[in-house]
């Protein structure tokens, strides 16, 4: 029997009974759909970290006073804290300094402080100090105006570039270039206005001011810990850059080969890595355990299929008595099988993609419904059919068609 002729008996079969095809359907429309769901919210954050956290600029890396692996404990956070010297505005000229693979360094500090303008108060908002050349190694766009320059950096300007909301908070109908806001009481002079960046698992980018950080520091103290963004000559020059800002920062503190590293050097990589380690059992787990609900559509295909059998014993043995072969019986119920559990896939699909987007528009969770995942769905749905109806439909085909023709 051709398999097309298989496919048109199985649908016919299916739209015989249409209440029990649905209801056989079940089982695998929610499997389907809960991994489906599950696989989109993994990958949905997994894109989210890459895009917004991972992403620290272009060929660059972060050196800071803390490793990643600092943060693993509290212990561990603790014995960092007394081991680990400040990272101070010398250590980014010593890198500035270094000729080779690093091509510039960045500076920047984030605090917190109160924003005022006119009878309007912006609570807690974000204070990032930065040098200059941020902008550039951090792809910072302006959505008016500009970033700070070297003059305003050099001469201290009480100057300020803020973020949209806190823009359209302090000014929804007035133009903010060119006016003046307090930040924790004193007076600066709005010179840009960022591009809006959104929010981080609902958390808002855009609520920041910036300053010049020798501004910041002349006000809130020098006597602090600064993070620095580095980059590197080109995208192959990466990892010499990275080894070269190491062995700067251990010859600047004197360390022998045998002390462990007393800064933090943070990669995109070891971003991704700690992410991997934290989350990457729970994204197993999670598929794992929300694949059990496949297996348990696969039985109900097969108990209802061994159903199917029995009802139609007497079919079989007519068809088996005109000529038709224990290969095409065999077609014919694998047929049935796999089609009701790839439309259950489909159906499935369906409905964890309009989930996916629910969830995207209701919470602050991002959800990605990649087509791998998709065609992986589509293809276990159909491999669970097809296993589901071996048993009844090798039943079937090894019916004899004189015991079948008597059946009832």
């Amino acid at each position: 029997m051709p398999f097309l002729e298989a496919i048109k008996l199985a649908v016919s079969a299916i739209l015989a009974h249409k209440l029990r095809s649905f209801l056989t359907l079940l089982g695998v429309i929610f499997g389907v759909a809960t991994v489906i769901v599950v696989v989109s919210l993994i990958e949905g954050f997994n894109s989210y970290v890459d895009e917004k956290i991972a992403n620290i600029g272009t060929n660059a890396f972060a050196v800071q006073k803390y490793s990643i692996e600092d943060f693993s404990s509290v212990a561990a956070l603790n014995a960092a804290r007394r081991r680990n010297k400040d990272v101070t505005l010398d250590d980014a000229a010593a890198l500035a300094a270094r000729s080779g693979s690093i091509h510039d360094v960045g500076a920047q500090e984030d605090s917190g402080g109160d924003v005022k303008f006119g009878p309007i108060n912006l609570f807690r908002v974000h204070i990032s100090a930065t040098t200059p050349n941020i902008a550039d190694i951090e792809r910072i766009e302006a959505r008016e105006g500009r970033y700070f320059n070297k003059i305003d950096e050099d001469e201290r300007r009480n100057v300020t570039f803020v973020g949209a909301d806190v823009a359209d908070k302090l000014f929804p109908t007035a133009n903010p270039l060119g006016q003046t806001i307090r930040i924790d009481g004193r007076s600066f002079e709005i010179i840009g206005v960022g591009a809006a960046k959104g929010s981080v698992f609902g958390q808002p980018q855009d609520m920041y001011v910036s300053m010049p950080l020798s501004t910041f520091l002349a006000f809130y103290g020098s006597r602090r810990s600064i993070n620095l963004s580095v980059t590197s000559t080109s995208p192959e020059t990466y990892e010499d850059a990275v080894e070269e800002a190491r062995v700067v920062m251990r010859t600047r503190r004197k360390l022998s080969a045998s002390e462990k590293d007393n800064f933090g050097i943070i990669t995109p990589s070891a971003i991704n890595e700690l992410r991997d380690k934290i989350f990457g059992t729970i994204q197993v787990a999670a598929i794992g355990i929300t694949s059990i609900s496949l297996v348990v559509g696969g039985i109900v295909i097969m108990n209802i299929m061994l159903v199917s059998v029995t009802e139609r014993t007497k079919e079989i043995g007519i068809r088996k008595s005109i000529g038709a072969r224990r290969t095409d019986i065999l077609k014919q119920f694998l047929a049935e099988s796999t089609l009701l559990s790839l439309l259950g896939g489909a159906i499935g699909i369906s409905i964890a993609y309009l989930l996916a987007k629910l969830v995207a528009v209701l919470t602050p969770v991002p959800t990605v419904l990649p087509l791998f995942a998709v065609t992986v769905a589509l293809v276990v749905s159909a491999t669970v059919g097809l296993v589901s109806g071996v048993y009844p439909a090798w039943r079937a085909a090894k019916l004899d068609p004189i015991e079948a023709l008597r059946a009832d």
